[in-house]
């Protein structure tokens, strides 16, 4: 057409975000251990609340909903907001407090939304280098100016596995204007023990600019139904309760996530089975280390694997899909030497580890 809207330039700049395949390239349906969803499912008391949900419009506040989060993280209901998945909160954060000519901060090797949510609203995505793909916290902070308006952490880091302890996150807090946003996104926070809290929810409470985030789609197992939560100093909340979209939730999605917080059992249960299953995926991985593969520390339900010998990660990735399994394979996030595999059950974990193990001592 000769003429047409034209996109602004940041918008036209955003690489969408590539979600984790559940094909193989013939179109196959493969066992899927590329998007970090629970291999246990979801509690059975949410797929019963499922079915009883009505079909109307939600209620907009999920007043249900935030009060039993807040009871079970000793929040005030009040401070807590709903989003859908916690990637909308993501995006109400950099959208609420940065614009054309601000930046937003974060690692190298972080969850690929950060670049977008930046450019969404104008704002420039500053990157930080990492510390052997975890962040650093004195990268972070040399990179702050004037013009930082929000910086974002992972913890644990997605892609990576990577996990920076209470002391960490408090002096990078501590270094920080008071006038940046610091986001500390805790997707994977349930498959830490509680010994390993980093602090970031007290931090929340005490001071005015902290958001933390979290999400219903890994230990709980409602990916589908996209519920995510956040909470922070009233102002943070009052902001992104103005510019997240009204009935965000579903009804469907309240009723299993109620009753999927009331299930800390099914929350037990699946912590365990990934510290498990995790741990013995590692050490199959780890007897392989004369092949040049290396598992980094995770502290979340996967592991992310570098290849550094004759076998490759793109030919691990395409050796997986042949045996039935689809992994992640991230060279656009400058990680084409690395696989990240969800973990799955104790059947799946040992097929994959011995199906490295086959083409790592294969290569040529």
């Amino acid at each position: 057409m000769a003429e047409a809207p034209t996109p602004k330039p940041w918008i036209e700049a955003i690489h969408a975000y590539v979600p984790g395949k559940s094909t193989g390239a013939d179109g196959r349906p493969l066992i899927k251990l590329s998007a970090n969803e629970n291999p246990l499912g979801c509690s059975a008391h949410a797929l019963a609340a499922r079915a009883a949900a009505p079909e109307r419009y939600p209620d907009p506040d999920s007043t249900a909903l935030r009060t039993a989060i807040a009871a079970v993280h000793g929040l005030d209901p009040a401070r807590v907001v709903m989003g859908t998945g916690s990637d909308e909160l993501l995006n109400l954060a950099a959208q609420g407090y940065a614009g054309v000519g601000d930046e937003v901060l974060f690692s190298r090797f972080s969850f690929s939304v950060y670049d977008i949510a930046a450019r969404r609203c104008g704002a420039v995505p500053v990157v930080a280098p990492d510390a052997d793909f975890g962040a650093d916290v004195d990268a972070l902070l040399a990179l702050v100016s004037e013009r930082t308006r929000v910086v974002f952490i992972a913890n644990p880091n997605n892609p990576t596995g990577s996990f920076l302890p209470k002391g960490d996150i408090a002096r990078l807090h501590a270094a920080l204007p008071a006038d940046v946003l610091l986001v500390v996104d805790q997707a994977y926070a349930e498959y830490l023990a509680a010994a390993d809290d980093d602090g970031a929810l007290a931090l929340a409470e005490a001071h005015g600019n902290v958001l933390v985030t979290r999400t219903f789609s890994k230990i709980y197992g409602l990916a589908g139904e996209r519920i995510g939560w956040a909470t922070g100093a009233p102002d943070l909340i009052a902001t992104l309760n103005r510019i997240r979209g009204p009935f965000n939730v579903s009804n469907t999605g309240q009723a299993m996530a109620l009753a999927a917080v009331a299930d800390q059992a099914f929350v037990t249960h699946a912590r365990d089975h990934n510290r498990a299953e995790r741990a013995r995926f590692v050490a199959a991985l780890e007897a392989l280390g004369n092949h040049g593969l290396r598992p980094l520390p995770s502290e979340a339900n996967f592991v992310l694997i570098l290849f550094g010998g004759a076998l490759s990660a793109e030919t691990a990735y395409n050796g997986l899909a042949e045996r039935g399994y689809i992994v992640r394979w991230l060279p656009g996030q400058g990680l084409g030497q690395a696989l990240r595999i969800t973990i799955g059950t104790a059947p799946q974990m040992d097929e994959i580890a011995a199906a490295l193990r086959e083409m790592a001592e294969t290569a040529k």
